[in-house]
């Protein structure tokens, strides 16, 4: 589900409770999501929310749009959160099922170079402004994105 679309300098969030999307914060001029960003419903990550993924698709769509994906790897991440708390925050990445331009994508390596490292400086920038530290610690291709994504499940499920 896409909480914020590609180019928005919004950022969006869902509230599950009330069913509805809230103005979660704006980013500075300049800076604006690289790419449509949002959670995999009915999954648990270890920060507690369900699973962040950045999807690969030829144009933005809205919010609250609902995609089919295929996982082609994930950043993994520590982030520091304002209160000096350590955890787990990686990063999904997938390609919509409708994407044309990115349709060749199946691993990291078919991505151009240097766009993970734009994506973990995007991320890195954007918690900086926020108070706090995005650190990459790794990255996996499909399996170990599944192998998260099925972990999320059963988070979910047992929480």
């Amino acid at each position: 589900m896409v909480e914020t679309p590609k180019g928005s300098r919004n950022k969006y969030t869902y509230d599950e409770e009330h069913g509805i999307f809230r103005l979660g914060g704006v980013l500075p001029e300049g800076t604006s999501f690289p790419h449509d960003f949002g959670f995999i419903p009915s999954t648990l990550g270890e920060d507690g929310d369900p699973l962040d993924v950045l999807v690969l698709l030829d144009s933005p769509v809205p919010m609250g749009c609902v995609l089919g994906v295929r996982l082609v790897g994930v950043i993994e991440a520590q982030q520091r959160e304002r209160d000096g708390a350590v955890m787990r925050n990686d990063r999904l990445l997938a390609v919509a099922t409708h994407a044309h331009t990115h349709e060749h994508v199946h691993t990291l390596a078919d991505l151009r170079p240097r766009l993970l490292e734009e994506i973990e400086g995007f991320f890195a920038h954007y918690n900086r402004l926020r108070g706090k530290e995005f650190r990459p610690v790794g990255r996996g291709g499909p399996d170990r994105a599944r192998a998260l994504l099925e972990q999320g499940i059963v988070r979910h499920r047992e929480g």
